[in-house]
């Protein structure tokens, strides 16, 4: 079987358990799903744009769905200072925040390919944390990436929240053991309610020379329920 109909069959089946799952689960009982996150940074170079998708099949389903989609762009247009990454991740928790994912992802610089690993996540109101290992199931450029999301939001009073984020990526290839693309993105700011704004930095790598692209600029979040 081949690669993509073998990663269409996986993807096929995952869906089907979480659709038959979420046809017998019982109606929540005050139980919230994770909200949807959009967030634009203003970058003195360029606008970066990133949404955050975490939903379960079912309110009390071992299987979620997981997307983390980004772009970024020259305020110009420039095409070579464009890029997008999409990993679609459908999960499932073995307990206590551990699990595997199997999925897909698309970047702009490298192509597509299916992806399969371990992951972990812990929340709850002032702490969040996501970690996902994923190995690149591309036959002709196999590798592996890291990557990590994690959030801590104290209150600061009855209304406010300091936020902070901390969110890293590395890819690294197999084949020739190179470095293909990292990133760090910082923020830190204020939360009230479902709104974040404050100061941002993503410092961006990219290819084996490790080219340096840093953006820094103002952060607004907003989640939506």
């Amino acid at each position: 079987m081949k690669a993509p109909i073998r990663f269409l069959f996986t993807v096929f089946t995952f869906l089907y358990a979480g659709f038959a799952e979420a046809q017998h689960a019982p109606a929540p009982h005050g139980k919230s799903s994770p909200p949807v996150t959009v967030e634009p940074l203003f970058g003195h170079n360029r606008l970066a744009f990133q949404m955050v998708v975490k939903k379960p099949f079912a309110p009390e389903s071992k299987l979620s769905f997981f997307a983390v989609g980004s772009f970024a762009a020259s305020y110009s247009n420039d095409l070579n200072e464009n890029e997008m990454v999409m990993p679609v991740q459908i999960s499932y928790q073995f307990g206590k925040g551990f699990g595997v994912m199997g999925g897909a992802v698309v970047q702009s610089k490298a192509g597509f390919s299916s992806i399969a690993g371990p992951q972990h996540t812990f929340a709850n109101k002032t702490w969040l944390s996501v970690t996902v290992v994923s190995f690149f199931l591309n036959a002709a450029d196999p590798g592996a990436e890291v990557f990590g999301l994690y959030e801590y939001k104290p209150a600061l009073s009855p209304k406010w929240n300091l936020y902070s984020r901390v969110q890293g990526l590395y890819i690294q290839g197999f084949k020739n053991e190179e470095h293909k693309r990292s990133y760090l993105h910082l923020r830190l700011g204020l939360k009230h309610k479902a709104a974040a704004f404050g100061l941002g930095a993503n410092l961006d790598q990219y290819g084996p020379t490790r080219e340096f692209k840093p953006n820094y600029g103002i952060f607004l979040r907003w989640d939506l329920i």
